[in-house]
C-alpha cells in the first residue's frame, strides 16, 4: 500500500530570469523541502505552473528532483491533463524515470461529464503501475468530480487517493463515508487541513509548506495524537499565512513568499504576472508575524 505521508508539497518550478527551468534551484528547493517536513512532493502540479512547461521540461523535473531527494522523500508526478492519451504517455515516461506515484487532475476546460472521467482516469490507471492520486479543483478545471464517482474510482486497484480541493466539507464526508479507509484523502487547501482531518482526512498537499513545513506538520501530528487545542492553536497561528498565500493566483504568492524569506525561485511565467504592491504587502506581514521573514 502507497504511504506518501501526512504533509505533501506541490513542489514550485523554479526560474531563472529569462524564465527557464533552474534544474539545480529545482533540486535544491527539493532538499529544503524535505528538510523542512515534507514526506512527499508533487512536481509538476497546479503549483509547478505544468501548463507552460514543455514535456521534456517536466520528465527533466522528475530526474533531477528524484536524483536530490528521491532515496528520502516519495515523489509524485502531476502528469494529468485534458487529453487521455497525452495524460497516458507522460504517466508512462515519469514511470521509466522512477517517481513514486502519480498526480491526475480532473481534466479542465472540455468539461467531461462523470463519464468521461470514469473512462479517463481508469484508462491512465490501468496504463501504469503506479499508485495515483486524484485531483479534484472545481474552481479551476470548471467541473466538479462528485462522490459517487470518487467512490467508483476508488475501485480500481491503484487508484489510492484523492486531493480535495472542492472547499466543500460536506463532500469530503460524502467521499469518506464511500470509500474505504485505505483510500486516503488529502486537503488541497491548507485552510482546510485540520477540518478535513477531522472528518477523516489523511493530511495535506500543501503549497504553505514551502516556508511553514515544520509547523504544518506540527499542527497535523498534534491532531493525530489527540491534542486537538494546540492543533487548533496553531491552525489559527497559520491561518493568515494560508490565506495569504491564496490572496492573487497560485503560485504568484508562494514565489513572492519564498523570495522573502530568502530562497529565491524567480518570476512565474506568462499569462501569469509578479505580484502587485497590495498583494505583496499581505504577504509581508503574514511572513512577518511569524517570524518568517529573511
Amino acid at each position: 500500500m502507497a504511504d506518501f505521508g501526512r504533509v505533501m508539497t506541490a513542489m514550485v518550478t523554479p526560474f531563472g530570469p529569462d524564465l527557464k527551468v533552474d534544474y539545480d534551484k529545482a533540486g535544491k528547493l527539493a532538499e529544503l523541502l524535505f528538510k523542512t517536513g515534507s514526506d512527499s512532493i508533487v512536481v509538476t502540479g497546479t503549483t509547478g505552473e505544468s501548463p507552460t512547461l514543455s514535456l521534456e521540461e517536466k520528465l527533466d523535473l522528475y530526474r533531477v528532483v528524484m536524483d536530490a531527494v528521491g532515496d528520502k522523500a516519495k515523489i509524485i508526478a502531476g502528469t494529468g491533463g485534458n487529453s487521455t492519451e497525452s495524460s497516458i504517455e507522460l504517466t508512462r515516461a515519469a514511470e521509466e524515470i522512477g517517481v513514486h506515484g502519480i498526480m491526475l487532475v480532473v481534466p479542465y476546460y472540455n468539461k467531461p461529464p462523470q463519464e468521461g472521467l470514469i473512462a479517463h482516469f481508469t484508462a491512465i490507471a490501468e496504463s501504469t503501475g503506479l499508485p495515483i492520486i486524484l485531483y479534484n479543483i472545481p474552481g479551476r478545471t470548471g467541473i466538479n468530480m462528485t462522490p459517487d464517482t470518487v467512490e467508483k474510482l476508488s475501485r480500481v486497484s491503484n487508484i489510492v487517493g484523492i486531493k480535495e480541493a472542492s472547499g466543500n466539507l460536506e463532500q469530503v464526508t460524502d467521499i469518506r463515508q464511500r470509500t474505504p479507509q485505505s483510500f486516503k484523502i488529502y486537503s488541497g487547501d491548507d485552510a482546510l487541513t485540520l477540518p478535513i482531518m477531522a472528518v477523516g482526512g489523511e493530511g495535506i498537499i500543501s503549497v504553505a509548506s514551502h516556508v511553514a513545513g515544520k509547523e504544518i506538520k506540527r499542527m497535523i501530528h498534534a491532531f493525530v495524537d489527540g491534542n486537538v487545542t494546540l492543533a487548533a492553536e496553531l491552525n489559527c497561528k497559520l491561518f493568515p499565512l494560508f490565506k495569504a498565500l491564496f490572496v492573487t493566483t497560485n503560485p504568484i504568492p508562494v514565489k513572492l513568499a519564498l523570495r522573502l524569506t530568502g530562497f529565491d525561485v524567480g518570476g512565474v511565467r506568462p499569462p501569469l504576472v509578479e505580484a502587485g504592491e497590495r498583494e505583496t504587502g499581505i504577504v509581508e506581514k503574514a511572513l512577518r508575524n511569524l517570524a518568517l521573514l529573511s
